[in-house]
């Protein structure tokens, strides 16, 4: 009975040491970017529910994107080890998230939102899928409001309308009650937490600073799928957003910056057949439709905005096509 005895008991203590061996394998170094402008409390909320979170085998850059009152000088002794990057300028979304990324070390990078919170075990979720589903190069959670109870903002999205040039996200505004529990593909991640694999980077670029604001996450996906990676939408993670659930904080810059690269969107990702259907649609209903709008309600700097992200399309390279 002894040689049984140690038999089992050499292979209790072999099934231990592979399982303490499993997080070398199964938890890559992940790098984590996020991007501060004037909002230093709220970053440095963002990081300490980082400091909670259960993956143990990361890295944190946070970027100030040129903040013209509130950087981050506050927060580097409050995070020491936190990586700090200043940009002398505002990059936007895509490239301040850029800045850092020739910084990074992680088999993935995380970018997250400086207005998001997170769940602690959220991270591992993540890196599992895209370390085991086929050709995965990005993911992201299932986003909820912050502000709401229970309310999903995000848990993946629909295809991009051929005619209209939007998507939507699937399960937005409404509350979660586990019927949006199954990790599967998605064509649209969502820009406010995103995993992407480093052979993204490597096979794809980057993200298209030229966006700016708004489309951008769009863009890279197309472009990833184009290369062949899978796209993914985990319900088993979490992340919190303090994005207001209304349709508010609308504003000209938005409005322009939506507008102009709704139409580069489509420019950039869409086969010539489609792009004539979905600039049919634009001229024949958008334009006469959002210019009479706004010239109803006396909103001269909406129509101002709107009709310049349509002409910066025009003038750029000569041709939407």
């Amino acid at each position: 009975m002894l040689p049984l005895r140690l038999f089992y008991t050499y292979l209790l203590f072999s099934s231990k040491t592979q399982s303490t061996n499993l997080p070398d394998i199964m938890q890559p170094l992940v790098s984590i970017i996020t991007v501060n402008y004037d909002q230093p409390e709220v970053t440095s909320q963002l990081l300490r529910s980082l400091q909670q979170i259960d993956y143990p085998n990361t890295e944190v850059f946070v970027v100030d994107n040129g903040s013209p009152n509130r950087g981050i000088d506050s927060l580097i002794s409050e995070f020491p080890d936190t990586h700090f990057i200043k940009s002398t300028k505002n990059l936007g979304f895509a490239g301040g998230n850029n800045l850092a990324i020739e910084h990074c070390k992680g088999k993935y990078l995380l970018f997250l939102n400086n207005d998001t919170e997170v769940a602690p075990d959220f991270l591992q979720p993540l890196v599992d899928c895209l370390e085991t589903q086929p050709n995965a190069g990005m993911a992201s959670p299932k986003i909820k409001f912050f502000h709401e109870e229970n309310m999903i903002q995000y848990a993946g999205s629909g295809k991009m309308n051929p005619y209209t040039g939007r998507s939507f996200f699937v399960g937005n505004r409404q509350v979660d009650q586990g019927q949006f529990d199954t990790t599967q593909l998605t064509p649209f991640i969502h820009g406010a937490a995103m995993l992407i694999s480093r052979k993204v980077l490597q096979t794809s670029g980057l993200m298209d600073d030229e966006f700016f604001l708004y489309y951008e996450e769009f863009d890279w996906c197309a472009r990833a799928q184009r290369d062949g990676f899978t796209t993914w939408y985990v319900a088993e993670s979490v992340v919190w957003h303090k994005e207001s659930v209304s349709t508010g904080k609308y504003s000209p810059l938005k409005l322009y910056y939506l507008t102009r690269n709704r139409l580069y969107f489509m420019r950039r990702n869409f086969p010539l057949a489609q792009k004539l259907m979905f600039l049919s649609f634009f001229t024949l209903v958008s334009v006469p439709k959002n210019s009479l709008s706004f010239l109803l309600t006396r909103r001269f700097d909406y129509l101002n905005a709107f009709w310049s992200g349509l002409m910066w399309n025009i003038t750029r390279k000569s041709s939407l096509l």
